[in-house]
């Protein structure tokens, strides 16, 4: 039922509060009083737990079952604080399209501002791709500083702000759970091979389509038109940046000094 989803998600986001609490605390070693040795595997735990929790959020959102119940957590419960990468049931990987019911979240993520990204890992493992390109628009206006400043788009002179360690995560996870398909890297190599026309560009990755025999770009606002799906999606698709201010903020993605090497693929 509804209703009783709603306490659930409401409980659940209320262990992921406490939990945050207590990873500030166990930073801290003097509020803490433990050794720091200690404290790194009181974090691993409880990062362990945030991971778990994420999946469990995803499942009860989704309506799938109850988060506590047996049938959609056998394979998340199975696994225990020491047992890492965690699995996601049959039922939920079935859900997304999934080729196969164990999915590996990833929790090295790192990043320079303190950004958890295990919410996004989370969702793209298990094929929320619309719900992680809005945590991804959203990362962004954050870590370029736009939020500071009471704004919730990025100014493309704000793109520099971005700290690449983030950009680099946000990259290999949308890299690692599309199989190459999707993230900034591969709109990047559309862009050259466009040669830097946006028209080109925006056709090449699917950013257009016709009503008739006219040609137009997709709608982004309403119904989406645009495609969350890794099979059915052409490469270079997502993440979405608009462009209703113009090109310049997709030009200063793309041109973001992260990109000037492949330092970015490598997992930390």
């Amino acid at each position: 039922p509804v209703e009783r989803r709603g306490k659930e998600l409401f409980s659940l986001h209320r262990l992921e509060q406490l939990l945050s609490c207590f990873c500030q605390l166990f930073e801290d070693p003097v509020l803490s009083g433990l050794p720091t040795r200690s404290i790194i595997q009181t974090n691993t735990q409880f990062l362990k737990m945030r991971v778990q929790l994420s999946t469990a959020l995803f499942l009860v959102a989704c309506g799938v079952t109850s988060a506590f119940a047996p049938t959609a957590t056998n394979s998340v419960c199975r696994n225990n604080l020491n047992n890492v990468p965690l699995f996601m049931s049959t039922e939920a990987a079935s859900l997304n399209g999934a080729d196969v019911a164990d999915v590996e979240i990833p929790t090295k993520l790192p990043s320079d501002v303190g950004m958890d990204y295990v919410p996004l890992a989370t969702m793209l493992a298990t094929g929320q791709l619309a719900e992680a390109d809005q945590f991804t628009r959203d990362a962004l206006i954050v870590l370029a500083g736009s939020k500071a400043k009471g704004r919730d788009f990025v100014y493309f002179t704000e793109v520099k702000n971005i700290p690449s360690t983030d950009l680099a995560t946000i990259e290999r996870l949308w890299n690692k759970f599309s199989g190459g398909k999707f993230g900034y890297s591969v709109q990047k190599k559309k862009w050259r091979q466009s040669k830097g026309d946006f028209e080109v560009w925006c056709k090449k990755i699917g950013w257009t389509t016709t009503d008739g025999e006219v040609e137009r770009k997709k709608r982004w606002f309403g119904a989406s038109e645009f495609t969350y799906d890794v099979k059915k999606a052409p490469e270079g698709h997502l993440p979405l940046t608009s462009a209703l201010r113009g090109t310049s903020l997709i030009k200063a993605l793309l041109n973001h000094p992260v990109w000037d090497n492949d330092d970015w693929t490598k997992e930390p």
